[in-house]
């Protein structure tokens, strides 16, 4: 094939370079003129999440080789939130992301191959993989490697998120030690990633919905005969694309981008995808304000599935019902159907064909006319708490408060809050504000979902609601909780301003969360904030503090 990038010219330093190491590789001189793929591994074995990845890659590089291109496997970081959280308090989750990216452009750029596959699973390696094929802009395919199986405990069905949630019940005596064991030691029966509409499955299925997934794929049971067709088919057309020259950036524009926030929103998928999908976005340089995407496309779109936690169906079921085709399908009349996808057919084309985007069954996933509800899944806030915005998730039943209204009690991380619960400091009535925890006072956003479910363990769930600038994990549906305040609070946000008894009044339906402290008061107060220091060293976090931008870029980095 000619034109490759990969291709250097004959008796030049880099030509020799490249043949003297590849030969001993066993790459022949033919081999060197083929097209030369990335298969972008995002591998570990911390976590069940990708347990399977490795398995993957052998199958897939026999696909790339038979269609007429040289496979070489990339690693990356592979953070899962459920054990890389534990370190730093959580900090590390979030500024994975631009690492794995990062990882990507070091590797794929610096070699100059020709395009790339990549191994999606645990929450951050698909939004990182989107965000390094907007980046570097050659043909690229994600390919979602499917959840994981769950389990049994005492004849009931259970995975992951019931682990997640109970863990919380332990610390208030509503469960044992014992218990919590059993139960987390049945819960997942094999590889993949969390078996609910998390972050994981959400970004899946926006990756599907972005058309940067072919067609059918997501979600999928992790090592099912589906997985294993889409990895050969991706091996095959990750060729056809890099002959036909069609790059990420023609693929995800405004309309692509309207197309996964609308999916999104008909599944109430994760609070992370807004600033996943901007992050992309950015990357992509589109010029699409995701947030401003679901403020609009919220009140439009009605609930079609009621996968756990917004319901009680599993996604075993949303996919034996269509998956992301399906979901496509129903959502024809609001999605820009003109947007080309990675499997060469347009959306009109996926969707509006039978046989290629197949409801089988239409309790799981609804037509419009015909939806579960009506009310959006998620909620942007503002007022003068939130200028910026803050993030409510709401369930298919709906059953959270709506309004609030109530003293406020301020913790100032994750560890002072839990403690407050167990020293019985919380009561009913109030709102607890949890600040310093964004993208530069944690720094990478502090992950507060531990505190949400100590809450429901000692029964204050549904007394008082949370307020916070850090992130919940993508299976949180519990009380009412406003995430992602912005601007920050260790930046001068108004949530740093906040003294214990001052009152906070939210309302989910007009979508405003206000501070009733007069505005001359919060400025005294904020000009009697020390600045925030500069982050010293030179760790990841600290690199990350210094260059991460807000969420409206999407948390990116930059200067």
């Amino acid at each position: 094939m000619s034109g490759l990038r990969s291709n250097f010219e004959p008796g030049t330093t880099r030509w020799a370079m490249r043949r003297a190491q590849w030969t001993a590789l066993g790459i022949t001189g033919e081999d060197l003129e083929k097209p030369k793929i990335a298969i972008v591994n995002s591998s570990s074995g911390l976590a069940s999440c990708f347990s399977h990845l490795d398995g993957i890659v052998p199958p897939l590089s026999d696909a790339i080789r038979a269609a007429g291109g040289v496979p070489f496997e990339v690693r990356t970081a592979a953070p899962s939130d459920a054990i890389t959280s534990a370190g730093a308090a959580g900090q590390y989750i979030l500024p994975s992301r631009d690492l794995i990216a990062n990882d990507i452009e070091v590797a794929v750029e610096g070699a100059l191959l020709d395009g790339m596959v990549c191994l999606s699973s645990c929450d951050k390696t698909t939004p990182a993989h989107l965000m390094a094929a907007g980046r570097l802009n050659i043909p690229a395919i994600v390919v979602g490697c499917g959840y994981q199986p769950s389990g049994r405990y005492r004849g009931e069905h259970v995975d992951f998120e019931d682990v997640f949630l109970y863990a919380g019940h332990v610390a208030t005596g509503k469960m044992t030690v014992e218990e919590l064991a059993e139960m987390s030691s049945c819960a997942i029966s094999g590889p993949g990633v969390c078996a609910g509409m998390g972050t994981a499955n959400s970004m899946h299925i926006a990756a599907e919905a972005l058309g940067m997934a072919l067609p059918g794929s997501t979600p999928v049971l992790a090592n099912s005969p589906r997985m294993w067709e889409t990895v050969a088919e991706a091996g095959k057309r990750i060729l056809d694309l890099i002959a036909a020259d069609i790059r990420p950036r023609a693929i995800m524009t405004d309309g692509a981008f309207r197309n996964a926030v609308t999916a999104v929103l008909a599944i109430s998928g994760s609070v992370n995808t807004l600033k996943h999908l901007q992050a992309v976005a950015v990357e992509a340089g589109c010029d699409t304000d995701v947030y401003g995407l679901f403020e609009r496309l919220a009140p439009e779109v009605p609930l079609l599935t009621a996968v756990k936690p917004n319901g009680e169906r599993r996604i075993d079921e949303f996919e034996a019902a269509g998956g992301t085709s399906a979901l496509l399908r129903q959502l024809r009349s609001l999605l820009d159907l003109t947007r080309p996808t990675v499997g060469g057919r347009t959306i009109a084309e996926i969707a509006e064909i039978a046989e290629t985007a197949e409801v089988r069954d239409e309790d799981m996933i609804r037509p419009v006319d015909r939806p579960l509800a009506r009310h959006p899944g998620i909620v942007l806030v503002r007022g003068s708490l939130a200028p910026e915005g803050g993030i409510v998730k709401r369930t298919v039943a709906d059953d959270a408060i709506h309004r609030f209204s109530g003293p406020a009690k301020v913790f100032r991380s994750r560890e002072e809050g839990l403690a407050g619960i167990r020293a019985g400091e919380v009561e009913p009535g109030q709102v607890l504000v949890l600040t310093g925890l964004g993208l530069r006072g944690s720094p990478g956003m502090g992950f507060t979902s531990a505190f949400v479910f100590a809450l429901d363990g000692a029964g204050l769930g549904d007394k008082v609601a949370v307020v916070t600038d850090g992130q919940m994990s993508g299976l949180v549906n519990k009380g009412l909780s406003v995430a992602e305040i912005s601007p920050e609070g260790a930046l001068g946000g108004p949530l740093g301003l906040v003294h214990d008894g001052d009152r906070i009044s939210i309302d989910v339906d007009a979508r405003t969360i206000e501070l009733e402290v007069p505005a001359e008061e919060l400025e005294r107060r904020r000009a009697g904030l020390p600045p925030l220091p500069p982050a010293p060293g030179c760790s990841w976090l600290s690199v990350y503090a210094r260059s991460v931008q807000p969420l409206g870029r999407g948390a990116t980095l930059g200067g």
